[in-house]
């Protein structure tokens, strides 16, 4: 049966080197879907975090945020589905970093919030340069985003932890791993230990939207880039990684198709649907 429904990660998937949706893969945006293809976002991002020239893209129904954690009707903007954190997960997680080299940001309601600091000058904790301007434009500062997240504790979809060194972040993500259960951990950039629900990830989110399209695995592909990729490039009929994904993602794809910086969802798109 040929593929009815694509779900397409976006920072360095889908979206070019600048953060934007280039000509080329609008276009095969809207091939796909004047052929009846459902597309779908599945993004770590918080839904008001999307940019605009991808939700407002005609005919794009579905959005899959926050690592799975939430899921979108994109033009009505309504949450169709979550998985809120449990307050005692998150009790768990601000005790086991309490004393640790961290920042924090939460996701609250679609909605990104971050420690100060971290807004200020996000180079400073690791991020790149090139994301600087989204960190920045989406975020929230809170000078305590640990009170923030205390107060809040009962609505937040995700909370990742900012860690500046690679020894620390495989250290604290043993830990986590091994004294909090109900948590889903995964990780897009080399800086963040992403965290959810058990319940959560992009393959989850994959999966209620098929279902509420009558659709089975099969009928659905997907493009992604990072670790936190992986696991809905797996799930899914037709995973297809970017040239340049992550060694877990390449491994988790069916396919492999050009860079994020040379079209290639574009690309990918074409060969799916045979064009």
């Amino acid at each position: 049966m040929p593929i009815q429904c694509i779900a397409l990660d976006l920072d360095q998937t889908t979206l070019d080197g600048e953060g934007r949706l280039s000509p080329g893969n609008r276009r095969a945006l809207e091939y796909a879907i004047a052929r009846g293809v459902h597309i779908v976002i599945a993004s770590g991002r918080a839904f008001a975090s999307l940019p605009r020239d991808v939700i407002a893209v005609p005919g794009i129904e579905y959005a899959i945020t926050s690592n799975g954690a939430a899921v979108y009707h994109v033009p009505t903007g309504t949450r169709l589905h979550s998985y809120a954190m449990t307050p005692e997960s998150v009790r768990r997680i601000l005790e086991l970093v309490e004393e640790e080299p961290v920042v924090c940001e939460a996701f609250v309601d679609g909605t990104a919030y971050a420690h100060d600091a971290y807004v200020a000058d996000p180079v400073g904790f690791g991020a790149t340069s090139q994301a600087v301007r989204y960190i920045q434009s989406t975020r929230h500062p809170e000078a305590d985003i640990t009170g923030f997240i205390r107060r809040h504790i009962d609505r937040l979809d995700s909370l990742d932890l900012i860690v500046r060194e690679e020894t620390d972040k495989r250290r604290i993500w043993a830990r986590l791993a091994e004294t909090v259960p109900d948590i889903y951990i995964t990780s897009s950039v080399r800086q963040l230990i992403e965290i959810s629900h058990r319940d959560a990830g992009k393959h989850s989110g994959v999966r209620f939207v098929a279902e509420q399209l009558h659709l089975s695995p099969a009928d659905v592909a997907a493009f992604g880039d990072g670790d936190n990729d992986a696991d809905m490039l797996s799930y899914v009929g037709c995973g297809i990684a970017m040239a340049n994904a992550s060694p877990a993602c390449l491994a988790a794809a069916d396919h492999v198709t050009l860079d994020h910086r040379e079209d290639g969802v574009a690309h990918g798109i074409y060969h799916i649907l045979k064009l």
